[in-house]
């Protein structure tokens, strides 16, 4: 699409910004939507979401934002939470730079899906769970990417 100049500022309306409602483009690792929906379809009530956003604003106070979009899933007991049932909160930690792992049973090539406000540390969070053994990971980007996140958001 064009970009198109605007006047940012009244008083001086020789000020120009560019601007373009092409939307930013993904983080590296982040899944096509294409990609999710066949995986999703794929793994039907075995699909396991990790959502690697922290709890605590103080430790990261960008995951404020993508909160106000999609809350934490209401259980962090798979399959049994009203919100999110297929979700659980393993947040990423950028200090020691790791999570904790998926709850005893769950198998190695269980498909599970990675996300956080939109995509560097479920990028994080997916190369941890491969190099602890997990072989069906994907990185789903998070609220921020939109149209991902209309595919898995509500797993």
């Amino acid at each position: 699409q064009p970009l198109q100049l605007r006047p940012t500022n009244k008083k001086a309306p020789s000020s120009l910004q560019m601007s373009s409602s092409a939307p930013e483009p993904r983080k590296a690792g982040v899944s096509t939507p294409e990609e999710l929906a066949a995986f999703v379809s794929s793994a039907g009530d075995n699909l396991v979401v990790v959502d690697a956003r922290h709890p605590d604003p103080e430790v990261e106070p960008g995951d404020v934002k993508s909160l106000a979009v999609a809350g934490f899933p209401s259980s962090n007991v798979i399959g049994e939470g009203e919100y999110r049932p297929r979700a659980v909160n393993l947040p990423w930690s950028r200090e020691s730079g790791g999570m904790d792992l998926l709850p005893e049973g769950i198998a190695k090539d269980t498909p599970i899906i990675t996300h956080c406000g939109g995509g560097g540390r479920g990028q994080m969070a997916k190369d941890f769970l491969e190099s602890n053994g997990f072989t069906n990971v994907l990185n789903g980007g998070g609220p921020k990417e939109t149209d991902c996140w209309a595919v898995f958001g509500e797993k």
